[in-house]
């Protein structure tokens, strides 16, 4: 099985070769990079190539490693006891299966993507080397050892917001998403906007890049901030020439699809100012 670039996601050649080392090595792949620049979607995009489930695991500043696995509801097996209800005989009634435990009894090969690991606790990712590593995991109400059929393509994504253990990076194969260059972004841009004029899209970009250039800027704009801001100039009908500065505004149109923060709009103006007081 080889990755490749799909008709929705445009994959540079690192990107593809780093896929495909991972599925060949049977590593976890860890993927970071700013936010924005498709680490999420890859995983979609892997599935969808390779012709593989996906299974999604999207973790938050709560999530316990646990959860991935399994999770014992001993209060709802404690109620149904008081009611007499006869379920309370089988503990399996009460055990919820986890992402992990979903791909590792998966009857074909699928593809488990752990999105945004760095959100969880520090401990989290330590918590899940055993497992990713040996593709089991005990269940201890039951007494029973659940096992990989097929080992998985595990997909792990980070915003880079705090660092990972060693002993878990040493467990997985690292590629880092750079930001498109502008022929990898024109690409992009036209594999979700067919059909756009050539003109509209080389103002564009040539503002984008600029405002990503600016100094000082607290966030720069996104893949995806791009493709949401080109399709409200499409939506609007407007030129190539709407897209200059008219001298009063720094500000691009619709600056509310790329900037993201009262700050960075502030470091516009403020721009603006200073440039009216230079003529």
């Amino acid at each position: 099985m080889k990755f490749t670039s799909t008709d929705r996601y445009v994959a540079p050649e690192d990107l593809t070769l780093a896929v495909n080392a991972a599925v060949q090595l049977e590593r976890p792949l860890l993927v970071k990079g700013e936010p924005g620049t498709g680490k999420t979607e890859l995983a979609r995009q892997v599935a969808a190539s390779l012709g593989l489930e996906l299974i999604e695991w999207h973790v938050k500043s709560t999530t316990r490693a646990q959860q991935g696995l399994y999770e014992y509801d001993a209060v709802s097996r404690l109620r149904d006891s008081q009611l007499g209800d006869e379920r309370v005989h089988d503990v399996r009634n009460y055990i919820r299966k986890g992402k992990l435990w979903q791909a590792f009894e998966a009857p074909s090969r699928v593809v488990l993507l752990i999105d945004e690991i760095d959100k969880a606790d520090i401990e989290f990712p330590n918590d899940l080397l055993q497992e990713l590593d040996r593709m089991e995991f005990h269940v201890y109400e039951t007494a029973e050892t659940v096992r990989a059929a097929r080992r998985p393509v595990v997909i792990i994504t980070s915003n880079n917001e705090k660092d990972l253990p060693d002993a878990f990076l040493r467990r997985c194969f690292f590629h880092y998403i750079r930001f498109p260059e502008a022929e990898t972004l024109r690409r992009i841009v036209e594999v979700h906007h067919p059909g756009i004029r050539p003109a509209l899209l080389a103002a564009a970009l040539e503002r984008f890049f600029e405002i990503r250039e600016t100094p000082g800027l607290k966030k720069k704009p996104s893949t995806s901030e791009l493709l949401d801001w080109l399709k409200l100039l499409l939506a609007e009908d407007l030129s190539p020439a709407d897209l200059k500065s008219d001298g009063r505004t720094l500000l691009p149109k619709l600056h509310g699809a790329l900037l993201k923060n009262e700050q960075d709009v502030h470091l516009f103006e403020r721009l603006a100012f200073l440039a009216r007081g230079q003529r």
